[in-house]
């Protein structure tokens, strides 16, 4: 058997997701790439304790370079060994494999692993680019990931991690039909979405008892003023919530959660894949992904994704048109230094975008019944928006076992929308009282990232351990933003009287709107941070981490007439520490504490009855809990228990912000993701969480306390093999703005899907939702608008 590894990189990458289709389930490929193959590869430290042999393969791709991809069955239910000190890859490989009875080759560059007395296919180079955060889900048809970088930016298993993470797999996404941020978001557990609008901006997104506002694109944190919650999942790999305080990733945010999207990556292997839709309300849409080799050596790489849906919805003249294109290149310029480029654009166009629903009560406090057909924007208003970015890395894989990343990213969102809210309160008999309020919002921030660090291994006290340090400079521009005033009630010149609102047809007098002057707007946030992994012992880890920030706010409005003002809002020095402690209790249970710090700036327009800015939140995070992972990492499960107290909560008392103090919220997370057995893919979480003042009572009442969601996929076995057949429950408790004048009960929530595989290449699916047409609202105002009524969508895809 030959033995001859590459001296410096060993990018060696991981595919699980084809080889249930392309392999044995008893052989395991692992591929290197580079022009050293045939030397003799340079020691590396390597510290990888006895554990699953999957989770240590894992590991010794993380520490040496060296990816793997393998059959998961090969290693299912095997043990590997340790392996500790300064070795080469081949020996640590040797180490791992050692009792396992697998046995490999390596011949022209390709490793071939086969069971013992089996001969190991050949295979050519056939890999995804592991330098993506975490573990790619793509293609495994898992519901649960092997690694996630989400937490605390090293790669760790969801057991070493001492944090709850949730993770959206490819797969997932692809079942529930999960097709933007905001999908995502409703369907994970601990998370609640609340849609006060459809095709609008009013969409908000809570966890803990907390708003969020916390995102990120590959790890690297973005502005919630470039409307995340709007793109596409079509170019994301996977869709990572990490739920508390993230100040140590994110640096400013609130102690909700944070939502981590990470990209596709070009794939060595030839991929492509066609997809056309159709479902209620007019609904269609078609995309392609193609991906593969740009080269004969396949050292340029490429994926191209489009996606095009021109949709209508169950309310009336409402109609959305989006479009996303997204393209990334890899290049590898060494066998150790790899360059990125790509860019993601993404349109949305939308006329009539319900903005706000009708009123629940008469004037005289009667209930309203409005259709949930019925629409409360006029047919003139529309919301447009479009998003740009371009982003550039470099990686580099140093012999010493330590990894540097530098990423770029440049960033434009423009939207131009006129949108309105129904202001009144109609009289019951002859419908009259209410009016139209319109506005005009415009303008088009801009956003530069810079994120660089440097990770690996070292040792100390005749241990190994992981660090990793780095900084993010961001600037966040939005100049020459038009001012056209605030919205346009009764008495502002604009007659926006609705005869009758029991018979309105969207039918009202088109606005003007004066241009009253412009602000220029720049953020800037320059952050460094450090985290170390350190093992206390075999079965011991302690995550150590400093974030120190500064940011500064500048806004100039400079108004028709000349006149100027300024406003100035800068913080510096902000320190915000991070421990984290993770007891492994065997193969299967670990316990885990974590503590942060909190600290969010105030929004621009958050002022006081004086109109001067509030002071930053600030507070402290706790969390702890137990964590469990079954099936050699296929199967994950957590119970958490946390505690936020928080300072300076702005809080709107109906005429200007005031800060609250002593906010404490509490509550109790339970999830589990995975395979439960095979062809069966089970996800659950629930979630309790409470918030009250200083004084005990009960705050932010529009997060419902309790909360379930559930999905569930099957593949039936046999001669039946060809289909899959799933389904899932969403349930939350009542909740409301005021729980005194208007509550929105307790709901549930059911959804179906089934996919038939026609042939190897193409399958049809279909997802039907709110089969049994709950009627509920999905905000929590006094203005109601109605949740999806049943629906359905169906879909063909081929690929190969």
């Amino acid at each position: 058997m030959k033995k001859n590894l590459g001296r410096t990189r060993l990018a060696a990458q991981i595919r699980q997701h084809s080889l249930r289709n392309v392999l044995p389930r008893t052989l395991l490929a692992v591929t290197l790439l580079g022009a050293g193959v045939g030397a003799v590869a340079a020691p590396v430290k390597v510290n990888i304790p006895a554990q699953a042999l999957s989770s240590a393969l894992a590991e010794l791709g993380q520490q040496t370079g060296l990816e793997i991809l393998y059959s998961p069955d090969i290693v299912k239910g095997i043990r590997s060994r340790a392996v500790s000190g300064t070795v080469e890859p081949e020996q640590a490989l040797d180490t791992l494999l050692q009792g396992s009875g697998i046995t490999y080759r390596i011949e022209n560059g390709t490793v071939t692993l086969g069971s013992s007395g089996e001969a190991p296919l050949e295979m050519g180079a056939v890999t995804i680019s592991g330098k993506a955060p975490g573990s790619t889900t793509e293609g495994t048809g898992l519901y649960t990931t092997y690694s996630s970088s989400s937490s605390t930016r090293l790669n760790l298993s969801p057991q070493e991690t001492p944090q709850s993470v949730t993770v959206l797999t490819r797969q997932r996404l692809d079942d529930q039909r999960l097709e933007n941020v905001t999908d995502a978001l409703e369907a994970t557990a601990g998370i609640t979405v609340s849609r006060e609008g459809l095709g609008a901006d009013t969409d908000s997104f809570w966890s803990r008892g907390f708003a969020i506002s916390n995102y990120e694109i590959d790890g690297v944190p973005t502005s919630s003023s470039l409307a995340n919650y709007r793109l596409s999942t079509a170019v994301y790999d996977r869709v990572e919530v990490v739920r508390g305080a993230t100040g140590l990733i994110s640096g400013m945010g609130t102690p909700s959660a944070t939502i981590n999207l990470i990209r596709k990556r070009p794939t060595f292997d030839p991929h492509l894949s066609l997809s056309a839709e159709a479902g209620s309300w007019d609904r269609y849409g078609s995309g392609v992904d193609v991906s593969g080799p740009l080269n004969d050596g396949g050292s340029i790489r490429g994926r191209l994704v489009a996606d095009y849906k021109n949709q209508q919805a169950w309310v009336d003249r409402f109609k959305q048109e989006d479009t996303v294109l997204y393209g990334i290149t890899e290049f590898d310029l060494s066998d150790s230094t790899l360059l990125t480029l790509g860019f993601n654009h993404q349109t949305s166009n939308v006329n009539s975008p319900l903005r706000n629903g009708f009123p629940l009560f008469y004037s005289n406090g009667q209930s309203t019944d409005f259709k949930r057909s019925a629409n409360s924007a006029p047919d003139w208003s529309y919301y447009d928006n479009e998003l740009n970015s371009l982003f550039a890395s470099v990686e580099h894989q140093f012999d010493s076992g330590w990894s540097g990343k530098a990423e770029y990213s440049h960033t434009q969102y423009n939207y131009d929308s006129v949108v309105t809210y129904i202001g009144g309160s109609p009289d019951q008999d002859t419908g009259a009282g209410t009016y139209v309020q319109p506005v005009h919002w415009k303008g088009k921030p801009v956003q530069d990232n810079l994120d660089a660090y440097v990770t690996g291994p070292f040792s100390l006290f005749g241990r190994e351990h992981e660090l990793i340090g780095g900084l993010t400079l961001s600037e966040l521009r939005d100049l020459d933003n038009p001012d056209y005033g605030w919205w346009l009630m009764p008495g502002s010149g604009y007659d926006g009287t609705i005869p009758n609102i029991n018979d309105w047809d969207g039918s009202a007098n088109k606005p003007e709107f004066p241009k009253y002057g412009e602000t220029d707007t720049r953020e800037n946030q320059y952050a460094a941070y450090l985290t170390g992994r350190f093992r206390l012992t075999d079965s011991t880890s302690l995550i150590l981490g400093n974030r120190v920030i500064d940011w500064k706010r500048n806004s100039d409005y400079t108004a028709n007439d000349g006149s100027k003002s300024k406003t100035r809002d800068r913080e510096t020095g902000v320190y915000i520490p991070y421990a984290g402690l993770v007891q492994e209790l065997d193969e299967t249970w670990s316990l885990y504490a974590s503590y942060t710090k909190i600290f969010n700036p105030q929004g621009s327009w958050v002022r006081d009855i004086n109109n001067q800015p509030l002071d930053p939140e600030e507070g402290t995070s706790y969390e702890a809990g137990v964590k469990a992972s079954f099936n050699d990492g296929r199967l994950t499960s957590s119970l958490s228990l946390f505690k936020t107290e928080q300072d300076n909560l702005a809080v709107y008392d109906g005429v200007a912000y005031v800060s609250e103090q002593g906010t404490s919220t509490k509550g109790v997370e339970l999830e589990l993701n995975g395979e439960l057995a095979e062809g069966w893919q089970f996800t659950g979480g629930y979630a309790y969480s409470v918030s009250e003042d200083e004084d005990g009572n009960r705050i932010i009442t529009q997060v419902p306390r309790h909360s379930l969601k559930t999905f569930t996929t099957y593949r039936l076995p046999g001669v039946l093999d060809k289909l899959t057949l799933g389904g899932g429950v969403n349930w939350q408790s009542k909740y409301g703005y005021d729980l005194k004048s208007y509550t929105q009960g307790s709901y549930a929530l059911v959804n179906l899907m089934a996919r038939y595989d026609i042939t190897r290449n193409l399958s049809a699916s279909i997802n039907l939702n709110n089969v049994f047409d709950k009627e509920y609202f999905a905000g929590a105002s006094t203005y109601g608008v109605y949740g999806a009524p049943r629906n359905f969508m169906t879909s063909l895809k081929y690929s190969y």
